[in-house]
């Protein structure tokens, strides 16, 4: 896990076991940023970094820019660190650092940002930078490992947080970790350490709606109240911008597909790792499987599909999105 990976890098500059030089890449900058801002923050003091730390830019600089820089020797202090941001501009020439690598500058630490993008694991430079220095990449999470990821960070500061409201959260934000973090700061900040965040701390201080919500209406469908499943999607039919129908479709096509899965499962005490959520909410699949039988969920997924199409204007022109929802739910509860 990228968590994992960036805390050990973490420890070990910390410890004062600083490489030469740390290439960080892939999709999910959040990490990168983390890295790169603690590098830029720490091995320098603040009276050496005037004349020994320089940041440069990919878009305004080339790779032998990169290897002059680095091949300096610092000023009044031990090292000069060297941090390349937006190098994911410089894909093309990227490999021609593969020289610098191979004669490292021992009193440098070069930093590069390599953001969306990432090394072909098979030429030089990978094999150089993993030879000697570090070579890490920030992986983007899926939606469904979000909620643990969320609980595990908050637990590194002593906060701990229900299932329902890590679950609104990611339905909220997704799965960009530095629109999660951000918000997550703010709940730091107005609770105190040891505290539990619930839905309600999440509605009062975010602005997600504890009971009108996607998550809020899967369970009414997998628990078959109709009432509260309609009730919902009129208040979705009511604030369309606020609550695209597209993100609802995604959630109740994954949750039916889920669903379909966990009928299939011949152990169902396995259920929570092959179906990739938290075991908190097995409880929800089994009272939905009860409700909705495997043939039922083929024909509900057929259902939501259409919708899909229908909604990208597809045989329903000028049709509202609550309507369409509500069209789905009574192709759902029939």
């Amino acid at each position: 896990m990228p968590l994992e990976q960036a805390k050990k890098i973490i420890s070990d500059i910390r410890k004062g076991n600083i490489a030469p030089v740390y290439f960080l890449m892939g999709e999910e900058p959040y990490y990168i940023d983390g890295i790169a801002d603690y590098l830029e923050e720490t091995i320098l003091s603040e009276e050496e970094k005037g004349f020994n730390q320089t940041v440069l830019y990919g878009k305004d600089i080339s790779v032998e820019d990169i290897i002059s820089s680095a091949k300096r020797y610092p000023m009044m202090a031990e090292k000069q660190v060297i941090i390349v941001k937006e190098a994911q501009d410089l894909s093309k020439s990227i490999e021609n650092l593969v020289s610098y690598i191979e004669n490292l500058q021992p009193t440098t630490v070069l930093v590069i940002c390599y953001k969306y993008k990432k090394l072909d694991a098979r030429k030089k430079l990978a094999k150089a930078i993993q030879k000697k220095g570090v070579l890490f990449e920030s992986k983007k999470l899926y939606e469904n490992q979000v909620p643990d990821w969320i609980k595990r960070v908050l637990a590194a500061k002593g906060y701990d947080i229900t299932p329902k409201a890590a679950q609104m959260l990611t339905e909220f934000l997704g799965n960009d970790l530095a629109k999660v973090n951000n918000e997550l700061q703010k709940l730091q900040l107005i609770l105190k350490p040891g505290e539990q965040i619930n839905a309600q701390h999440i509605e009062d201080n975010i602005g997600i709606s504890k009971d009108f919500n996607n998550f809020e209406l899967q369970n009414a469908i997998g628990s078959k109240n109709t009432k509260q499943a309609f009730t919902i999607v009129h208040y979705f039919g009511q604030n369309p911008k606020n609550h695209p129908i597209q993100m609802t479709i995604a959630l109740l096509y994954s949750f039916f597909g889920k669903l379909l899965r966990y009928h299939a499962l011949p152990n169902k005490r396995s259920a929570a790792k092959e179906l990739k959520v938290n075991p908190y909410f097995i409880k929800d699949y089994d009272e939905a499987a009860r409700n909705y039988p495997m043939k039922k969920v083929s024909a509900i997924i057929s259902a939501i599909r259409d919708t899909d199409m229908k909604s990208k204007g597809v045989g329903a022109n000028n049709v509202s999105q609550g309507d369409l929802l509500k069209e789905l739910l009574i192709k759902i509860f029939d």
